[in-house]
């Protein structure tokens, strides 16, 4: 696209990188005649891209670059138009918070970077310009083309990336933001999940749904002493008690009989046990007093 003004003076690179300020390079910095050239040149571009999507309206101009947060890279041919320059097209990016559905219909909170205006001029096309531009701006953000959403895109749009960076198909959503298979792969966006696929958090840790250790970690036996003893399947549980079996009450001081509760040594047998007495004679008041006493759990 020409223009009455030398488009070289206003661009100092091949592609120009545009934002709020409307400032490319240091040339244009400060100066205000230079800066309203940068406006015409976008608001033209805007309006042939608007026509050539058969749209109401540009979404692409000056005014609403300066009061939205985006990005516009710019790219021109500086031998053309007899050394003047021309204006051969522009990608606008941004970055939008999205609520979108992976295969499964997972609902996915992101805020990925999106095409939000894509346009070289019609005598421009097929010469690898649109190409150029977009391989730039990836570079610029350090991004793969399957990382990025598409706001509303063409159909031309949509066979450019599938010629050149093999992206289709496309996951539907229910806005009109296009994504394609390999985005929702390593994503660190926010994952709401039913609540039926959440593992489960409890006494024994977090277990998947479904796991092994699920049942490993609730197969422990439980003794007849009281004692809580690990089994061959539990032993991978990092909150399982393993404890022996309690040794046979040898050498244990005997617990002294209540005169309360007649409770006194059976006849014949070791003072380890013992029984409940109804005519055995209370024990002797001179005995003395153990200091211990020793029972079973």
């Amino acid at each position: 696209m020409e223009f009455p003004f030398d488009i070289n003076q206003l661009f100092s690179e091949r592609v120009s990188v545009l934002d709020q300020s409307l400032v490319a390079g240091r040339k244009s910095a400060g100066r205000p005649d230079l800066q309203a050239h940068i406006a015409t040149v976008i608001d033209e571009l805007g309006r042939a891209s608007a026509k050539a999507q058969q749209l109401t309206s540009p979404i692409t101009s000056a005014s609403k670059l300066q009061t939205q947060r985006h990005q516009l890279y710019l790219l021109k041919d500086g031998e053309s138009n007899g050394g003047r320059g021309v204006a051969v097209g522009f990608l606008k990016v941004g970055y939008k918070k999205l609520f979108l559905l992976d295969r499964q219909g997972v609902h996915i909170e992101a805020e990925p970077l999106c095409v939000l205006d894509f346009y070289i001029s019609e005598n421009l096309q097929r010469h690898g310009y649109g190409l150029e531009l977009f391989d730039f701006m990836l570079k610029h953000k350090s991004l793969e083309p399957v990382q990025m959403a598409y706001d509303r895109p063409s159909p031309k749009l949509l066979s450019f990336l599938a010629k050149h960076y093999c992206l289709t198909p496309s996951v539907p959503q229910v806005n009109n933001f296009v994504v394609f298979e390999g985005f929702f792969l390593n994503r660190s966006g926010c994952v709401c999940p039913p609540l039926t696929d959440q593992g489960m958090i409890g006494y024994y840790g977090p277990a998947e749904k479904g796991s092994p250790q699920k049942a490993r970690r609730r197969d422990q036996a439980v003794l007849s002493n009281g004692a809580r003893s690990c089994t061959s399947r539990a032993e991978d549980s990092s909150m399982a008690i393993c404890s022996p079996s309690l040794p046979p009450a040898v050498g244990i001081l005997p617990v002294l009989p209540s005169p309360q509760r007649r409770i006194l040594p059976q006849q014949g047998r070791p003072s380890s046990s013992y029984t409940v007495g109804q005519s055995e004679p209370p024990v002797p008041p001179h005995q003395p007093l153990q200091g211990k006493t020793h029972q079973f759990s």
